[in-house]
Formats: C-alpha cells, sequence, structure tokens
C-alpha cells in the first residue's frame, strides 16, 4: 500500500471508531469509548493485521479475545462492585454540626463512573502486560514472584492514586483485585516462558536434525 492509502485506511478506521463510540454515548452517556471498545479495537486490527506475517497475526489475534474480555471484566467489576461502594461512601457524609445534604452534579456523576471504570477496565490488563514483558526477556515468573512484596507496596500506592473516596474500605476493593491479577499474571509469565523454552527446543532439534 502507498502512503496516501494508509491515510485512507486510517482515516477510515477513525470514522468507524468515532461512529461506535457516538453510538456508545447514545446509549450510555460520557460511556461512549467503554462500550464502544470492541469496535474500536476491531478497527485497529483490521489497520494492523495487513502489515504482519501470518505467524504475526496468529500470535496478535490470539490475544484480542482476552485483551477485551479482561477489559470488560474490569468495567464489571468497577460498575457491579466498586461503583455502589464509591456511592455509598460519599452519600453517607455527615458533618460535625448536623447532616450534610449530598449535591452531586451530573457531570461529577459520570465523570467520576467514566474514571472508575477505565481506571479498572485497563487495570484488568495487568496479566497481559506481564504476558509481553515476559516475552520479551524483561521479566520472569521467579523475578515477579521474588519481588512481590514490592508489587504489593506499590499495588497499594496506585490504589491510594485512583480511588476517588480516601476511606480503607474503598481503596482494598481496588487493590484486591489488582493483587489477584498479579498472581494470575505470575501464572500466565510461567506458562510464556514454557512454551518459549518449548519452541527454542523444536528449533534446536530441527537445525541438528
Amino acid at each position: 500500500m502507498t502512503f496516501f492509502e494508509h491515510l485512507s485506511e486510517l482515516r477510515k478506521l477513525i470514522i468507524n471508531s468515532l461512529y461506535a463510540i457516538g453510538a456508545g454515548a447514545f446509549i450510555g452517556v460520557y460511556l461512549g469509548i467503554v462500550l464502544a471498545s470492541p469496535v474500536v479495537l476491531y478497527q485497529l486490527w483490521l489497520f494492523v493485521a495487513p502489515a504482519l506475517y501470518k505467524h504475526e497475526r496468529k500470535a496478535v489475534a490470539g490475544f484480542i479475545f482476552p485483551t477485551v474480555f479482561l477489559f470488560l471484566a474490569g468495567i464489571a467489576f468497577g460498575y457491579f462492585i466498586t461503583l455502589p461502594y464509591v456511592l455509598r461512601f460519599l452519600v453517607s457524609f455527615q458533618g460535625n454540626v448536623g447532616p450534610i445534604k449530598p449535591m452531586i452534579t451530573v457531570n461529577e456523576y459520570f465523570d467520576l463512573v467514566l474514571l472508575i471504570l477505565l481506571s479498572l477496565g485497563l487495570v484488568f490488563e495487568l496479566p497481559i502486560l506481564i504476558f509481553f514483558l515476559t516475552l520479551f526477556g524483561i521479566v520472569t515468573p521467579a523475578f515477579l514472584w521474588r519481588n512481590s512484596r514490592y508489587a504489593i507496596l506499590i499495588i497499594a500506592v496506585v490504589a491510594a492514586i485512583v480511588t476517588p473516596t480516601p476511606d480503607a474500605t474503598t481503596m482494598l476493593v481496588f487493590m484486591m483485585p489488582m493483587i489477584g491479577l498479579y498472581f494470575v499474571g505470575i501464572a500466565v509469565s510461567a506458562l510464556a516462558v514454557r512454551k518459549k523454552r518449548k519452541r527454542e527446543a523444536a528449533e534446536q532439534a530441527g537445525a541438528t536434525g
């Protein structure tokens, strides 16, 4: 494809993605990018796939479903579990002199929902990130297990930053899935290492044979 043909394909990708985001926003105000994320990822795949070799396309295609699934799982966890805790905490505020009537605007509510859903959607991609870091030789299962204490400390700091309320309960609600996903990432890393070694052994056997 020529440079201008690539630009034309990119323009088509952006337009289709904006249509999907607009439709999602019509269904759930401010949530368009969340609802349209599978379509956006598919459009991105259509743009990238022609530049990849066949085995590269198969490898990347194998990650589309788990990536979308984990992102949507994070959104579901945020909507059904984390968001109720946050709203309950915000609505239950009371002052020293008397009860304070909570005044939450529509924009503030949707900004809060978007922050929680997108944050947890991205956090749930942690096993995918660990898998690619393992493939590139940046981390190993032993390294991840050995430094799990420091990882939990970093997770606590991240949870404290992204948690929209100062109470410890909501922070723990953010932390627990992140810690669980970290240890799932260790298992995924071990599988990646095993698969990589098996492939290298097969290549060496083929070379010597």
